[in-house]
């Protein structure tokens, strides 16, 4: 029996001794977000829960993060807010004071980041965000804060661009909008941009967030007879607005939304009736925007697409971008600490399937909006920062005449 015993231990410690260094020197750091998996905008928020997932997932399997010369893996502790800011709040307190995560990703929503990221602030752990673009998240030189959304004020500023250059000229503009950070800034960045132009602003009119009825905005629409409709709100909005621009014929020669139109469930939603809208977004998946770890975007497209069963946007692009800032900041620090962190993301510079990332000294990134249009179900890239790309389906016919 004591020979046996003897016998075991030497084989455990011969095992142990034949474990590659790489894998005895692997550790954890640990990423924290809250995220909304129910409630209102559950649809969007699951583009963070899985582009974070898969974006760890992807890292591990290349070894993790190089920190230091030694290898660490990544975990997810991921919470879900319930489309609940308060709730938010109070579960990134507890990733960051209870939970002792290592550094934080962010939620969907401008208002849930420029609240969550006073946590971030708080406690000096570095937040990287792709889910708020509101400018107002950005303004009070907090300094563990990261976005990579472009600015909200200069969401339409592509669109405009192309009204200019639209035939028949367009003349006056509708800009409605709802009331929270995010939409606010949109408007109050699209509105001199508008002015400026040269366009009459025939109608300037905010509405309630999770609002479900435009029917007296329709109807003012049509009765002073608006070129185009800007509508910057939330997925839900925009859909109940096209239903209801359908059942009260109110047809502008263009509408463009901020959200709705890159999503698949946006076209399945709408079916024929999405024919026409115009939309916008910093990323298309494009061969051309090679990546670390997923090889380009193209690929990382085709690899989320088949583990989730939807089609990525822009949301889960930038999510992946989050985690692989994060990543590339403890690896160019050389350590996970929340300062060094910090400094490393405020120079990081690298190339993403997202598009170039590095941030300006408010935290956020520059990448400009691409107007794409709904032609025939398929979303067609129509301007960019050369130009035309495709001609756009203009005016849109009346919906009888569709």
């Amino acid at each position: 029996m004591p020979l046996n015993r003897s016998f075991l231990l030497s084989s455990l410690i011969a095992a142990a001794l034949a474990i590659p260094a790489s894998a005895a020197s692997a550790q954890e750091i640990t990423l924290g977000a809250s995220v909304q998996l129910t409630g209102p905008v559950a649809n969007t928020g699951r583009y963070y829960r899985d582009a974070y997932q898969l974006a760890i997932d992807k890292i591990n399997a290349a070894g993790g993060a190089k920190i230091a010369g030694k290898a660490h893996k990544l975990t997810l502790k991921l919470y879900d807010n319930q489309s609940d800011v308060n709730l938010s709040v109070r579960q990134y307190t507890q990733l960051v004071s209870q939970d002792k995560v290592n550094l934080l990703l962010g939620p969907f929503a401008s208002n849930f980041a420029l609240a969550d990221s006073a946590v971030s602030e708080k406690y000096k752990v570095p937040m990287v965000q792709g889910g708020g673009a509101s400018d107002q998240i950005f303004s009070r030189k907090f300094k563990y804060i990261f976005g990579t959304l472009a600015p909200a004020s200069n969401y339409f500023g592509s669109t405009v661009e192309m009204l200019k250059q639209l035939k028949p000229a367009p003349k006056s503009v509708a800009l409605l909008y709802a009331d929270d950070a995010f939409d606010v800034s949109v408007a109050d960045g699209t509105r001199p941009m508008l002015k400026k132009a040269g366009f009459e602003v025939a109608m300037d009119e905010r509405y309630s967030t999770n609002a479900t009825d435009f029917n007296s905005l329709l109807s003012q629409i049509k009765s002073k007879n608006v070129d185009v409709v800007l509508v910057a709100g939330h997925e839900t909005e925009i859909l109940n607005f096209v239903r209801q621009a359908k059942s009260l014929a109110a047809a502008p020669k263009l509408y463009s939304f901020t959200v709705g139109v890159p999503s698949e469930d946006f076209r399945k939603a709408l079916g024929k009736d999405a024919d026409y809208a115009f939309g916008m977004t910093a990323w298309l998946p494009s061969a051309d925007l090679k990546d670390r770890w997923f090889g380009d975007a193209q690929k990382f497209a085709a690899e989320y697409k088949a583990k989730f069963g939807y089609e990525p946007d822009y949301h889960a692009a930038s999510g992946v971008a989050d985690v692989e800032a994060l990543v590339q900041a403890m690896e160019d620090a050389g350590s996970a600490d929340p300062q060094k962190v910090r400094d490393a993301l405020a120079k990081v510079k690298f190339d993403s399937l997202y598009g170039p990332i590095a941030f300006n000294p408010q935290g956020q990134i520059e990448l400009p909006q691409l107007v794409i249009q709904i032609q025939g179900n398929d979303l067609v890239e129509i301007f960019g920062a050369k130009g035309f790309v495709k001609q756009p389906k203009y005016p849109m016919p009346a919906w009888n005449a569709r």
